[in-house]
């Protein structure tokens, strides 16, 4: 994600980290060439008798743009939810070891609780982003629990149910009456909803036809728009015809970033930041002295 303070509007003009141009102006210079490769076939185009003009352009720029829009509008709706959840399971982690922390505030093993939790986060955050867990999860998970979690096909499911055992421990014992428990098993069930949430985000993109016509229409249209520009506009057709390009383009491929919000590009979610925050909350609401440090922004502005 990129976190950038607020700057002039002259300023945001020149903008280049951040934005999709890094990603496209390879297609865009090609859009350019290209244009320069009309404008010289030029006599030899217009003695074919053949001429395209800009009015079928115009009604499917507007066909295009419109269908963009609902592509945009589905895709930024699955980042909104993917953020939803993740603001959501900082909260239900919160609230879950706020209640065991004043519910069992003498138990010598909420640090192995806590880590449970932190473990849960950093679990998610690597089966979304497809990245090696074990590593990862060896820093707090026993060997027991880290070998019982790696063996299941959904590790984060199965450490949510390490937690819930944790919980019936020490109900078993006396120790949480039936209430409390339930109460505790309600946020549980809070974190599983998220688990389930994300994978559904991430297992069902965006159908593949829709988002295809799409692609091919907005190529088609940029690669032919030169001809029908070169008639009028002459030597204004490349940089015409790569303005209306950047529009087009830069919008279609914001809606692929969009579409998988829980991946590392420039406008995804910071997930590496959001579990960094959880497990700083976490281990000081423990009252532990090693806490790691708090994730900022890069030069670039970039907060993965």
């Amino acid at each position: 994600m990129i976190v950038r303070p607020q700057q002039h509007w002259l300023r945001l003009i020149f903008v280049w980290h951040g934005s999709v141009l890094t990603k496209i102006f390879s297609r865009l210079f090609l859009n350019f060439l290209l244009s320069i490769v009309v404008i010289l076939m030029l006599p030899w185009y217009t003695s074919l008798g053949i001429r395209l003009t800009v009015a079928p352009f115009s009604i499917l720029g507007v066909a295009i743009a419109i269908f963009l829009g609902f592509r945009n509008n589905a895709c930024y709706a699955r980042y909104v939810e993917a953020r939803q959840l993740w603001g959501q399971l900082m909260i239900a982690s919160r609230s879950l070891f706020r209640e065991v922390k004043n519910t069992l505030p003498d138990d010598p093993a909420l640090g192995e609780f806590v880590r449970l939790q932190i473990a849960f986060a950093h679990c998610l955050r690597m089966t979304l982003r497809k990245q090696p867990q074990a590593e990862q999860l060896s820093t707090y998970l026993s060997p027991e629990n880290l070998r019982v979690a790696m063996d299941s096909s959904s590790p984060a499911n199965r450490i949510l149910l390490i937690m819930g055992e944790w919980l019936a421990v020490r109900r078993r014992s006396g120790e949480l009456s039936d209430i409390l428990f339930h109460s505790l098993n309600i946020r549980l069930n809070d974190m599983s909803t998220v688990l389930a949430g994300c994978e559904r985000i991430a297992n069902t993109p965006v159908p593949f036809a829709y988002t295809l016509i799409l692609h091919r229409t907005v190529y088609l249209f940029c690669i032919m728009l030169p001809f029908a520009l070169v008639s009028d506009l002459h030597y204004m057709t490349p940089f015409v015809s790569v303005l209306i390009s950047y529009t087009f383009i830069s919008l279609d491929t914001l809606a692929e970033e969009l579409e998988e919000p829980f991946g590392t590009e420039n406008n995804d979610l910071p997930l590496d930041a959001i579990c960094n925050a959880m497990e700083i909350d976490l281990l000081q609401m423990n009252d532990e002295q090693d806490i790691p440090t708090r994730k900022l922004p890069d030069k670039y502005y970039q907060l993965t």
